[in-house]
């Protein structure tokens, strides 16, 4: 089976792999079309790879085009899960809905910005002036409760398979993000979570993805997931993230010959 790599640093070991700069996939068109998969488009190749060119590609686009966008990623999850959704509202900029917000939504609370990842554009608001400072420069607001915890469990798939998970902690901020100082734990890891990111994953499309869960007296919530998950701790696990998204398309495409 053949791969063009839209983005070599995620696929690094695969087989048979080519690699093509996003900028210039119209130009190495030819390179596309004989590939069986295109791998780790960004956002806005999907719709040209899939629609145009007919091609296969992984991440799924269910996985790019949710995990692009906090809204339509968050629209999803209420369409199927609700009951996993920590109380979240999605508004635009107006002042009545400003007021709504405030009205609505006790201090503090978590106010996200919609296209963001690794905990950049996550704020927590403690007081009015702080959401007024937030709405000037976020056209639509992206509000969450805020939820009493000290650390989120990370459970990253490929295809249909948990691959990994860890707690993510840290004791000097609310985010918990590796990249914002979190530490890492696999400790105690409540296994049974991975039957419902696999479900909301199966029901979803969802092929390549870090789900963020917290507990709230046992009680699980999906905060959101992320299509490209760190790979902090994969290392730690001695696991090859590039060999099971290889394992998954070669099971995936004797599938489909099938």
């Amino acid at each position: 089976m053949n791969f063009v790599t839209f983005n070599p640093f995620r696929t690094i070991g695969i087989p048979n792999i080519k690699y093509v700069k996003p900028e210039h996939m119209f130009e190495d068109k030819e390179k596309i079309m004989t590939a069986d998969y295109c791998l780790f488009p960004e956002n806005w190749q999907v719709n040209s790879l899939v629609y145009g060119m007919k091609k296969k590609i992984f991440p799924s686009i269910q996985s790019i085009q949710l995990g692009f966008n906090k809204i339509e990623m968050t629209r999803a999850l209420w369409s199927i899960a609700p009951q996993y959704v920590p109380k979240t509202v999605i508004l635009g900029r107006n002042q009545d809905n400003i007021e709504k917000v405030l009205r609505d939504f006790e201090f503090p609370f978590v106010a996200k910005e919609i296209r963001n990842s690794m905990g950049r554009g996550v704020y927590l608001i403690e007081n009015r002036q702080q959401f007024i400072e937030y709405t000037e420069n976020n056209p639509y607001f992206y509000v969450q409760e805020f939820l009493p915890i000290k650390r989120d469990l990370r459970v990253c798939i490929v295809g249909d398979e948990v691959i990994a998970a860890y707690w993510r902690e840290n004791d000097d901020s609310f985010k918990n993000n590796v990249s914002q100082g979190g530490e890492i734990s696999f400790d105690n890891i409540p296994k049974d979570a991975f039957p419902i990111v696999l479900d909301i994953a199966k029901t979803l499309g969802i092929d390549h993805a870090g789900f963020d869960l917290v507990f709230v007296n046992e009680r699980p919530y999906i905060l959101e997931f992320n299509t490209l998950f760190g790979n902090q701790g994969f290392q730690q696990m001695n696991i090859s993230v590039e060999q099971k998204i290889y394992q998954y398309l070669m099971k995936h495409q004797t599938k489909s010959e099938d």
